[in-house]
């Protein structure tokens, strides 16, 4: 990897898809050092826009407004993993010897409204019954308060921390910090999940530029090696266990036999936050902890910038935000940055291996897709 951009994520009811996308793309270029026409192929990953009756197949008018024409553009959707599977493409496109230089793009134009639910499958059977988003994380929230004694406590301590850490992101939706008495007493949206505990809906994009190795060295002092990309998708099981992803498990073991590291191993991680129980599951499901042990970690700060395994330095979702088809690609730009040693006050010292991931598709952790990417510094 030879380049990354991303806007300022939020509300930004002005700009459109490609406005947002061509930002993105344009400081990516700028930051690799190539020129437009040197880019063989480009992969655009959104999620809502068919949704929310905007723009399609948006990867082509995106492309188009940096100079990028000609060439093979494939447009991917794939819930919140869209931008990461985007990314996943673009990596398998190079991987395979097919091209040398290619470009992946996320962006999504997902804020409908102060307080508004997207209305996405609804005609789902289980949306019809009720089972929107937070109410789902609301079961699991529930279900790993009784097996493992997980308190809200612990869950507002996840917000805190990526709420800090936002403050030190430019790019972060929001920069203010909360306690956790806020958290807890912010309004209730399912219980225990209070508005703080949510993640917000958001405006933005991301963009990368991967390189052939040899490459790459033309181009960047400081390349970074994709040393796995790993995709899963779950499968409906009417028993499974609430209080845990599947997806997390099965994805990780890919990674990790793929890229010969170990869950110790890891430097740094940008993970999938939701909603806060969400991240104390994925602590569990990446190896970071056993099962069970995710509260423990929030509790005894291991998360946190300069613990043992920080999490989200960015703010995550919770606090940087999430357009949904762009968060998978602004993980990876942020465990770049944290890479190169880039990210001022909130940089982990010594960061060589950054791990990013991404749940996305069934609101239950079925029949969705998880993905897992893993970044090196040699």
């Amino acid at each position: 990897m030879i380049g990354v951009g991303m806007t300022e994520f939020g509300r930004h009811p002005e700009r459109s898809l490609t406005d947002m996308g061509r930002e993105a793309c344009w400081r990516a270029l700028k930051d690799a050092g190539i020129h437009p026409k040197q880019i063989q192929a480009g992969f655009s990953g959104n999620s809502l826009a068919p949704y929310l009756q905007r723009e399609v197949d948006i990867g082509q008018p995106i492309l188009r407004e940096v100079g990028i024409v000609g060439i093979p553009i494939l447009n991917i959707s794939n819930a919140c993993a869209s931008g990461s599977c985007a990314f996943r493409e673009a990596w398998l496109a190079v991987a395979s010897g097919l091209y040398e230089l290619v470009i992946a793009v996320g962006t999504e134009k997902a804020f409908v409204g102060k307080g508004a639910m997207l209305d996405i499958g609804s005609q789902d059977f289980q949306l019809m019954q009720g089972g929107v988003f937070p109410g789902d994380f609301a079961l699991k929230a529930r279900r790993h308060m009784l097996e493992f004694g997980t308190t809200k406590e612990q869950l507002a301590k996840i917000s805190v921390k990526n709420h800090k850490n936002g403050c030190l992101n430019a790019y972060s939706q929001f920069k203010k910090e909360f306690t956790v008495e806020e958290v807890l007493n912010s309004p209730m949206v399912a219980d225990p999940l209070t508005v703080l505990s949510c993640c917000p809906n958001s405006d933005g994009s991301a963009a990368t530029i991967i390189a052939s190795k040899d490459l790459a060295k033309r181009y960047c002092e400081k390349p970074i090696r994709i040393a796995a990309s790993a995709l899963r998708s779950g499968t409906y099981e009417p028993n499974r266990n609430l209080a845990l992803f599947d997806l997390d498990f099965e994805a990780s073991k890919i990674a990790y036999e793929i890229s010969g590291y170990d869950p110790q191993d890891i430097d740094v991680a940008e993970v999938h936050d939701a909603f806060t129980i969400a991240e104390i599951m994925h602590y569990e499901g990446l190896g970071f902890c056993k099962l069970g042990e995710g509260g423990r970690l929030i509790d005894e700060g291991e998360t946190e910038i300069g613990g043992r395994i920080p999490v989200n330095p960015s703010g995550g979702l919770l606090s940087r935000g999430h357009p949904v088809g762009a968060t998978g690609l602004a993980q990876i730009a942020e465990i770049v940055w944290q890479l190169r040693g880039e990210t001022g006050k909130r940089q982990v010292e010594n960061a060589r291996i950054g791990l990013a991931h991404v749940v996305g598709g069934g609101r239950e952790g079925d029949v969705g897709a998880g993905t897992i990417h893993i970044l090196a510094r040699d």
